[in-house]
Order: C-alpha cells, then structure tokens, then sequence
C-alpha cells in the first residue's frame, strides 16, 4: 500500500517539480518544487486551505490535459496490443473517468482540501479530451 501512495503522490506533484517560475525565498530566486511551494503557500495564506490562484489552476491544467492525451494514447496501444480489441480501449476510457470523478470529488477534496471549482477545472481537463476521442472515434 506504501508503493501505492508514492506512486500516486509523485504523479500528483509531477506539475510541482516542473513548475517552470522563479519565486523569492528566503531572499533567493528559486525554480520548480520550491517556487511552486512558496507561490502556493502565499496564495492559500491569503485565501486559505485548498485555495489557488488563477494562474497555478491553469498551469495544472495544461498538465492534466498533456496527462489526458497521453493517457488515451496510451489506452490505444494497451487495447490494441494486450486485449486485441477497441471495445477494451472504450471500456479503459470510460473506467478512466470514473477513477478521475472519484478521485478529484471524493479524494482531493477530502485529503488535500481542495475547493469544488479546482475540483470541476480538474476533471474538466482529463475528460474532455477522452470525450473528444469517444466523440470522434465511437
């Protein structure tokens, strides 16, 4: 179970490492985990627990869509090579939203405080793109 919560925690702080910014800490410019800590941190000083600034919520998005896509192209290769089948792929993509629903409207606002709107921003990334692809390919 440990395995699994580190596998899941360092997916969910992919964006985190990567964050792209400098932040003043500590009266030094600092880049990726640190910045994002202490931008996050100002902000949910300012607006309280779960709160995020416009900017973090559509930097997080940008990965959540880059994770979407991925994951469908992904799904295409597993369906196909493994189960030899699109009905799998369909099953796989449908599977995918309900972990992602359970995941940002019971899990996130529950063990990391986040608020309803990140929660439907969140969600609205990873599957609009798999409905786009079922949309288009069903």
């Amino acid at each position: 179970m440990r395995y699994l919560v580190s596998f899941y925690s360092f997916w969910i702080t992919l964006p985190n490492r990567f964050y792209p910014f400098s932040s003043l800490v500590d009266g030094k410019r600092v880049r990726g985990m640190k910045a994002y800590e202490a931008v996050l941190a100002r902000i949910q000083e300012m607006r309280g627990p779960g709160s995020y600034s416009y900017g973090l919520i559509a930097y997080r998005q940008v990965f959540h869509l880059f994770g979407a896509l991925i994951f469908i192209m992904l799904a295409a290769v597993v369906s196909q090579r493994l189960f030899g089948s699109e009905v799998a792929l369909y099953i796989m993509l449908l599977a995918a939203v309900l972990v992602i629903t359970f995941q940002e409207f019971y899990l996130h606002p529950r063990y990391y405080e986040q608020h309803l709107p990140k929660s439907v921003s969140d969600w609205l990334a990873w599957v609009v793109p798999i409905g786009g692809y079922l949309v288009f390919f069903l």
